[in-house]
């Protein structure tokens, strides 16, 4: 065959049989080769189908060289797009995504919860320097006392009378502002 010039000429005069040859013959290479750009294989599938898309929609393709290259380029320069586009987005991770879609959770829940953990925040914010480390240093990093006490270079007694006293200022910080956490 001659790389799916043929194929792609008669699907400009009208047959919609060759263009679906061409994608079936080209998809599965052209996936691969992005892959190896993106390496996310469901992007790779994505950015492919969209370069089939803009060969049926937009019709540049000018015989110049092989139609297996053309889709190639194309394919090669939507990866590049891809990558540039990701490091700006913002991901979440799976299980991170699962807390808010989870099927026990309703929007409004979620949204609840999450406020409520900006406002525990905001109240740990409030506490002094030392006791807003200890806090951190136990529930956050999950060190133990010793651990915690080496870090603040203190000793284990005055970590626990330390994080008894921020929780203690927490309580009176939520009750006071009626956190239901």
């Amino acid at each position: 065959m001659d790389n799916g010039a043929s194929s792609y000429r008669r699907y400009l005069e009208g047959d919609e049989l060759a263009f679906e040859q061409i994608v079936k013959e080209y998809r599965d290479p052209l996936t691969f080769f992005i892959f190896g750009i993106v390496r996310d294989y469901q992007a790779a599938e994505d950015i492919a189908i969209d370069v089939f898309a803009y060969l049926a929609a937009e019709r540049r393709y000018s015989f110049k060289v092989t139609l297996k290259t053309y889709l190639y380029m194309l394919g090669r320069s939507r990866a590049i797009d891809h990558l540039r586009h990701r490091s700006r987005r913002q991901t979440c991770d799976l299980k991170d995504a699962e807390l808010y879609l989870s099927e026990s959770m309703s929007p409004e829940e979620a949204l609840l919860a999450e406020e409520e953990k900006r406002e525990l925040h905001r109240a740990i914010a409030e506490l002094p320097e030392k006791m807003r480390t200890v806090i951190y240093l136990i529930y956050f990093e999950e060190l133990t006392y010793e651990e915690a006490a080496k870090v603040m270079k203190t000793n284990k007694k005055q970590v626990d009378n330390l994080l008894y006293r921020a929780k203690a200022a927490l309580r009176s910080t939520i009750t006071r502002k009626g956190i239901l956490v």
